[in-house]
């Protein structure tokens, strides 16, 4: 056994599909759907294939299909019965189960497929939220729960990374900018997760705004020079993890005491999952908090 999980319980495969565990046994003794190999000391697990299977055939009874008629197909077929079931309304979920299962086999060539396919006739934006950010909600859970590795996470986003990266670059070289305005993008110190920054960095720039991009690990005091610069930016952020809940409020002191204050007219945008228990009121003048990444790119 390789140093990445190739055996999967039945509540992994739980957590994976969203089918209880004990309808899963159910359609294994009564539909003879899949197959569980056994330990030598006769516990029961699964294999990528099972959890691939599983994967289509959980599309297609949430698409209407009975197991009992699920069954029936050979499994040569239950692929190609999931790709006719693809339509405007249910893409979503055919692509986020695509790119789980590429993640669950590091198959880059199987993600850029799915992805390609998506991008024919799906914009970039509708993508990363209509499918990227559900996606990588799932991720987080499995990773909770045991049910996939660091390992698979970070290949998984990586690759959106990539795809982020490139949309970036295109928006930035063929997007005129038509605002005044400087946003300055950055993460707070210790602050790792900046997926969720770039991608509000392409949507800022696809708008025709200016951009300074400073990325991770950003000190407050270092954002001083800036205000002195330029004349009235627009600090965007997005916190995760640091600083943590319950010492934001201290944060947006700091920034507004060492920032704001050395420049009436700027502002700072902030948002992230640190913010979920805080409420709006904590707005000011030149602080907006911001519950969602669609807010913000809604106030654009």
């Amino acid at each position: 056994m390789n140093s990445f999980k190739n055996a999967y319980s039945i509540k992994d495969l739980e957590n994976i599909s969203g089918i209880k565990a004990h309808t899963i046994r159910i359609w294994e003794k009564r539909y003879n759907i899949l197959e569980p190999m056994r330990t030598v000391t006769n516990i029961r697990y699964y294999d990528f294939s099972s959890i691939q299977r599983l994967l289509n055939i959980t599309l297609l009874h949430n698409h209407g299909y009975k197991i009992s008629k699920i069954s029936q197909y050979d499994s040569e077929n239950i692929p190609n019965l999931v790709k006719e079931t693809i339509t405007n309304k249910t893409y979503k979920n055919h692509a986020i189960t695509a790119f789980k299962v590429a993640m669950l086999d590091f198959n880059r060539e199987a993600f850029y497929k799915a992805y390609d396919q998506l991008l024919s006739d799906k914009y970039f934006s509708s993508i990363f939220s209509e499918v990227f950010v559900p996606l990588l909600n799932e991720i987080g859970l499995l990773w909770q729960t045991g049910t996939i590795t660091a390992a698979h996470e970070h290949f998984i986003v990586n690759l959106i990374k990539q795809k982020l990266a490139v949309e970036l670059e295109n928006v930035m070289q063929t997007t005129e900018i038509i605002h005044e305005k400087v946003f300055v993008l950055f993460l707070p110190a210790q602050e790792t997760h900046d997926l969720g920054l770039k991608y509000l960095t392409y949507e800022i720039a696809k708008n025709g705004y200016q951009i300074i991009y400073l990325g991770e690990n950003i000190e407050i005091d270092d954002l001083n020079k800036i205000t002195q610069q330029i004349e009235s930016p627009i600090f965007l952020t997005y916190i995760t993890n640091y600083p943590s809940a319950e010492n934001v409020s201290l944060y947006l002191e700091k920034m507004q005491q060492s920032v704001l204050d050395a420049n009436t007219n700027a502002e700072l945008w902030i948002t992230g999952t640190a913010f979920n228990n805080l409420h709006t009121d904590s707005n000011t003048n030149q602080t907006k908090i911001f519950l969602s990444m669609e807010h913000i790119i809604k106030s654009l």
